[in-house]
């Protein structure tokens, strides 16, 4: 008996047995933290991590601060294959659909960063998110949430009964709703004019990030009262990636992407609950009030969010299909009735 073809077969079924070696890529990201902040020193972690676990198969290429494109334009630019992907938030995306409203920030809905990203892993969120996503060409790889944040006044805020008439800086969108609804007079404008109107009493407060973060900017040289533990805004800032550019990457290549991404979610909500926490105890020393709202009085932001909630859901298929889940899981937690 010949043993050539026989060596030759063994050959091939151990070649067969060997997985292809990952082509080297580079990815293209995105985000609008500049490097010296926390959120950006997370997100070059991330990207060590990427590159680091995939053994220099992927290179990422990361463009702190919006430095290819305006904020707003990221998702189109990496839908487009200016970049690949897009590490800013869904609520950026509203004007295309106002199911990103619903991915971006729920407003009043999850009071732990734990709990929404249970949702998205766990309640059908990433599935139910993943629809909205593969519409525009992009794929939803994952979230990072730093947590709740703390509204910023010279005034007291320490209740619903607080917002009637009260003058604050808001984002465009669901938000101005829900307070005007609650009494609020809030104004839209960009956060580079907050100072200058606050100073002049164009207005009284503002919404901006966490209370770390608003006190790292200097908000508390004008203002002497925050809501602390926050409860009214917990954006999520996503990792969506051009889907072809997505499919195209080994089936390795996009775990470690993902894996890589949920170090990222667990890191950024840990560093900002010591950091808040951190935060509150030199502010209370320095004679800021900080505001924890009763459980009756969220509850009732909560009824006037999800006011706003049915509104939007009444926007779009998608929407609707992604409020109704948030409710079911909610209802789940206990933190809506049924």
């Amino acid at each position: 008996m010949n043993p050539r073809p026989m060596l030759a077969a063994v050959a091939l079924a151990a070649g067969a047995a060997v997985p292809a070696a990952a082509q080297d890529v580079t990815l293209r990201i995105q985000t609008h933290y500049n490097p010296e902040q926390t959120s950006g020193k997370l997100a070059a972690q991330f990207v060590e991590d990427v590159e680091t676990m995939s053994g220099g198969s992927i290179d990422v290429e990361m463009f702190y601060a919006s430095s290819v494109v305006a904020t707003v334009e990221t998702f189109d630019a990496a839908a487009n294959g200016i970049l690949d992907c897009d590490m800013t938030g869904g609520a950026y995306q509203t004007g295309k659909n106002a199911g990103f409203q619903f991915v971006g920030d729920i407003m009043g809905g999850y009071d732990t960063p734990y709990q929404q990203l249970s949702w998205l892993y766990y309640g059908g969120g990433l599935e139910q998110a993943q629809t909205l996503y593969n519409e525009f060409g992009m794929q939803l790889i994952g979230w990072w949430v730093y947590g709740q944040e703390s509204l910023v006044s010279s005034t007291p805020i320490a209740g619903p009964n607080d917002l009637k008439d009260w003058k604050f800086r808001s984002p465009p969108g669901m938000e101005t709703e829900i307070f005007a609804n609650l009494g609020a007079s809030p104004i839209v404008m960009d956060f580079t004019e907050v100072f200058t109107a606050m100073e002049t009493g164009i207005i009284e407060g503002t919404d901006y990030s966490g209370l770390s973060n608003d006190e790292s900017i200097g908000l508390f040289d004008l203002a002497n009262h925050a809501t602390y533990p926050g409860f009214h805004s917990m954006p999520s800032d996503h990792l969506a990636c051009n889907k072809a550019v997505w499919d195209g990457l080994t089936e390795q290549q996009r775990r470690i992407v993902e894996v890589a991404m949920e170090k990222l979610a667990l890191r950024s909500a840990l560093y900002f609950e010591k950091a808040n926490a951190e935060a509150a105890a030199r502010l209370t020393e320095k004679g800021v009030t900080l505001h924890d709202w009763s459980v009756e009085d969220r509850a009732t932001f909560r009824k006037a969010a999800q006011a706003a909630w049915d509104v939007w859901a009444g926007k779009s298929p998608e929407a609707k299909a992604l409020v109704e889940s948030h409710k079911a899981y909610l209802t789940q937690l206990g933190l809506i009735a049924d």
